[in-house]
């Protein structure tokens, strides 16, 4: 097809950019997903196929949330206290004006009633109940308060979470119609590691990432630094797979194919991203195999990041990223302007240090962050969790850092 120029560097856009441009394809991608049924102990995960709305009133009816007196707290002391009480096991009586009943935290509230009169501040003398003026609503869970009839709990693209049982399975809802996950096929590209010289370090931490973002992931090998054969082998897995996603050769050196495949088989939306570690990523549209494509850079540490960054949207459709406030423990200089630095650290007691910094247990530079050299250092992926910043960090200066653990779910 080869629609797309050679990149170059006026290609490079900002990690913003390619969120938003992922967070796009994800959308157009889910329309050509098959849908299922899942029960609500397997929505972890699950994308939504279809708006899910409110079936009814929740509760159903108002609610005791004290043991005491139920009656109408619009009518005046005193009341006349009436049957045995309401439980909850009970459909909700009807009771008269000027009437009220004893009932139980839990039970639905009598019809006409507002109001519930706490047991230890009830008088009752020959059968009439007295007390303190209470406003209607006092210890009364409302019918509807939760979620009215008709609400729409979850719209088509959400993505579910093991809370959102709790809500689903209150309503009476069983069963909810999901998309059915992605498939993707990964791919590790080099001679070095077709031939069994290096060790494929990546292909094993993308398929994680997948699964952890609620999708199928299938090791499909390896192959070497040749043109036809990654073009080949890439339009092969696109036929199998709704996403390809590849590993190394996305620089511009004489044997990086993989993007260059990527722009004969269809449509490069982008290549390289304002991130370092982690520049070179590719994100591709094949139209003629209805797939996508992830082409990730070689060195671990960069290649978890962008894919975690830029990749996560695709999967989860989630493009916020929430962080904790911490301390930086030390002063951290950038080398180039222009990009968004992820600088790995460590937690420990509110205290955020660089892991990579010559004081840290990782010696990879003294006060200039060296992504290139870190990128590569497998250490790094101790680190809880990341600082994303486009600036100098100062020590003793309030950071915000992004904790692994987000970006992996």
């Amino acid at each position: 097809m080869n629609s797309n120029k050679t990149h170059d560097g006026d290609d490079l856009i900002s990690v913003s950019d390619a969120v938003r441009r992922t967070r796009s394809l994800r959308d157009e991608s889910l329309s050509r997903l098959g849908t299922e049924h899942v029960s609500l102990d397997d929505i972890v995960g699950r994308t939504v196929a279809e708006n899910i709305d409110a079936p009814g009133d929740l509760p159903e009816y108002s609610f005791a949330t004290m043991d005491g007196f139920a009656f109408d707290a619009s009518d005046s002391y005193p009341f006349e206290v009436v049957d045995t009480g309401v439980f909850p096991e009970d459909e909700p009586p009807t009771l008269e004006p000027g009437t009220a009943t004893r009932i139980a935290t839990g039970a639905p509230l009598p019809r006409s009633a507002n109001a519930v009169l706490k047991r230890e501040e009830a008088v009752v003398e020959d059968g009439r109940l007295d007390g303190p003026e209470i406003e209607p609503g006092t210890y009364v869970y409302e019918r509807g308060s939760n979620v009215s009839a008709g609400t729409e709990l979850f719209a088509t693209g959400d993505r579910l979470g093991a809370k959102d049982a709790i809500l689903l399975g209150d309503l009476g809802i069983e069963n909810v119609r999901v998309h059915e996950r992605f498939s993707v096929g990964l791919l590790a590209t080099g001679t070095e590691i077709h031939e069994g010289r290096s060790t494929d370090l990546d292909s094993p931490m993308l398929a994680g990432l997948v699964r952890s973002w609620g999708h199928e992931a299938t090791y499909e090998g390896s192959v070497p630094d040749t043109h036809d054969r990654v073009t080949d082998r890439i339009a092969e897995l696109a036929r199998e797979h709704d996403v390809v996603v590849t590993t190394g050769g996305t620089s511009v050196g004489d044997k990086d194919y993989v993007v260059r495949a990527l722009a004969d088989l269809g449509e490069v939306l982008f290549h390289r991203v304002q991130l370092r570690p982690g520049k070179p990523i590719a994100v591709a549209r094949l139209p003629d195999y209805d797939a996508v494509a992830f082409a990730i850079p070689g060195k671990p540490i960069g290649a978890h990041l962008v894919t975690a960054l830029v990749a996560r949207p695709f999967f989860t459709g989630e493009t916020s990223l929430p962080t904790v406030t911490a301390r930086m423990a030390r002063d951290v200089d950038l080398s180039v302007p222009g990009f968004t630095y992820g600088i790995p650290v460590t937690m420990e007691d509110g205290v955020a240090m660089p892991l990579g910094h010559v004081d840290s247990p990782l010696s990879v530079y003294d006060e200039t962050f060296d992504p290139s050299v870190l990128s590569s250092s497998t250490r790094a992926s101790a680190a809880d969790g990341v600082i994303l910043t486009e600036e100098p960090v100062a020590a003793d200066e309030q950071v915000s850092v992004v904790p692994f653990s987000v970006l992996e779910r």
